[in-house]
């Protein structure tokens, strides 16, 4: 029975991450569940023996993701350090999602869009709720004098947007490893930030 379980799991797994590729490349309305199964080797008819449907392997993919996000966003609002190593963390999180798990962020930040109703509201409001405890570390980083007098929305969009950048390097043919992409991410964006 248990082996029966832990079966049914790994092929779960191969089915989002297989799903999270294609969701990616071609879009989540321009992926059928006959394409994901055909790219897995299976029946049509077999993927329903371990997922429902298509709308449920995108709320899988963005909630496991977006709950990665909140739980490292969550840890270091408590974790006691200054704005300067929170906003690093952050960085460091976010480009560590892009370099590892691509296909999972890119599904998250482009295709979410698609979810239905209650899913979309959640997520919707799941996505308000990140970006102000973002802005609320960059705000309490400039009152506390650490950062520059930036505007905290601003200086969100700056962060998210240079990592999602990222998705340049993935197709790019320049061999620059991974870390020093990230290291050089923190560099550029907490310099442009910290008070001299």
């Amino acid at each position: 029975m248990a082996k029966t379980v832990r079966k049914k799991a790994g092929k779960k797994d191969l089915i989002l991450e297989q799903a999270s590729r294609m969701f990616r490349e071609k879009g989540f309305t321009a992926t059928s569940m006959r394409d994901l199964a055909e790219s897995i080797g299976i029946e049509a008819a077999s993927l329903y023996n371990h997922i429902q449907s298509k709308s449920e392997i995108l709320q899988e993919i963005i909630f496991r993701t977006a709950n990665d996000c909140n739980l490292h966003l969550d840890t270091i609002e408590i974790d006691g350090k200054d704005s300067i190593r929170k906003i690093e963390s952050l960085i460091r999180f976010h480009v560590n999602m892009m370099v590892n798990r691509f296909d999972d962020y890119h599904v998250m930040i482009n295709e979410w869009i698609h979810l239905s109703d209650p899913y979309l509201s959640t997520f919707a409001n799941q996505r308000r709720s990140y970006v102000q405890k973002m802005e609320a570390i960059i705000e309490n980083g400039v009152r506390s004098k650490q950062l520059k007098p930036v505007l905290p929305y601003v200086a969100m969009l700056t962060i998210l947007s240079s990592v999602r950048g990222i998705e340049f390097w993935h197709r790019s043919s320049k061999k620059i490893p991974a870390q020093v992409i990230e290291d050089n991410l923190v560099q550029h964006l907490i310099g442009g930030l910290k008070k001299n």
